[in-house]
Formats: C-alpha cells, structure tokens, sequence
C-alpha cells in the first residue's frame, strides 16, 4: 500500500510545485507515492476554450494530454514505477529552465511533441520509439479512466493536482495549490497541517482565488 497518491498532468504549472513539495516531504518522511494522470484536456472536454480560457490554453491541455500519453506508454514498457521519475524529468524541462520562446505555433504546443521529449527519454535511459506514443489515442481511454478515478474522490469541480491520502480508505481532494516552493522545515510544517485538515472526514474545502503568479522560471520568474 502507498502513503498518498498524487494525480497530475504535466503542463499544470501549481501541480508541478505541489509536486515538488510532495517530493521533498516524502525525502524527509520515507513516505511512498504513486504518481497518477489526471487531464485538464479531457476535464474540459466539454469546454468552449476561446469562450472561456486565455489564448494558447487548449494548445497547451492538449500537450499535456499528449505527454500522459507518454506516461502511460512508459507504463507499458516499465512498470509504473517510471510514472514518478518521467514527471519529474518532464515538469523540470518545462518549468524549470528557461521561458520557451513561441511556445505554440499553428495551434500546437511544442512541449507535446516528439523533439522535446526526446532528450527526456534519453536522460532517464527510456526507449526513443516512445515518442511515436504521443499520437497513440488508443491510450485515452486508460488517461480517461484515471481521470474519473480522480474525479470519483474529489468530485468534478476541481483541477490539478489532487492528492490521496492513505489509498485506498483515506481521504482526497484537490490542492493543495501553492505558488512557490517551501523551504524544507517550512514545507514539513505545511505537510503536517495539510495532512491533519485530511484525517478530519467532515474537511470539504479552504479556498481564496487571490493568488500570486507561479514561481517557476519558465514562467518568467527570476530568482
């Protein structure tokens, strides 16, 4: 059994700094996590992007559709121990370098594509043909799934990340959303109120839609 379970899609800049987050309370506590899909394209499958969403938007979910393709191919071929280290290298290749200059071109936004993952797979020794996968559709079904499988916990009126808690009895919800990294004594801090606000099964939500911009370099941010 693992310690939480975290559902993400790779384009979702507060689900990458949760995810960091995540990963520096889980160096300190041992804890083990199962690192989930979940799809903001398919989440808003129903949705009119240029009603309702920033330009740009529906090319970037779409992406991030493309590279859970990616995830759950590598699946496939090793196990799903390699979902965890895949997001990793793919949320530092998009976040944390610099700002990608004409990101989307024609409607497609070149962090789903087949040249920009490449030196992804190469560094976590994968096989390159697994960047055919990003147009295999026949894998939506299974990232749709575990959407729903996200959904089925929280409810539908959410986005990335959620978190799990003590799967498969324990409580879940979405968030939560932080916009810069904590320092680590901060961070353990944080996961304890978190996890506490969890253990309580009437806790539905803690909410304010002020927020500041992602501290992420490739959003612009300069340390």
């Amino acid at each position: 059994m693992t310690d939480l379970a975290f559902y993400f899609d790779p384009v979702c800049p507060f689900a990458w700094l949760t995810s960091k987050w995540v990963r520096v309370v889980q160096a300190r506590r041992g804890y083990d996590v199962d690192w989930r899909t979940i799809s903001l394209r398919i989440l808003n499958g129903h949705v009119d992007y240029d009603a309702q969403f920033p330009p740009d938007y529906e090319a970037g979910h779409t992406a991030g559709l493309r590279l859970l393709r990616l995830v759950h191919a590598a699946r496939a071929e090793r196990g799903p121990e390699v979902s965890g280290p895949l997001y990793e290298a793919l949320g530092r290749r998009i976040f944390d370098g610099e700002p990608i200059e004409d990101r989307v071109a024609d409607g497609v936004d070149v962090r789903g594509t087949a040249g920009f993952v490449a030196p992804v797979l190469d560094e976590l020794g994968l096989p390159a043909g697994l960047a055919e996968r990003l147009d295999d559709e026949s894998l939506d079904l299974d990232i749709r799934t575990e959407t729903d499988e996200a959904l089925a916990l929280t409810g539908k009126d959410v986005g990335t990340p959620i978190i799990h808690f003590r799967p498969p009895d324990g409580v879940a919800f979405f968030g939560p959303v932080i916009s810069r990294l904590p320092e680590e004594e901060d961070a353990l801090r944080l996961w304890d109120h978190v996890a506490a606000l969890a253990e309580f099964p009437g806790f539905s939500e803690l909410k304010r839609s002020l927020r500041e911009r992602p501290q992420l370099r490739a959003l612009g941010w300069q340390d």
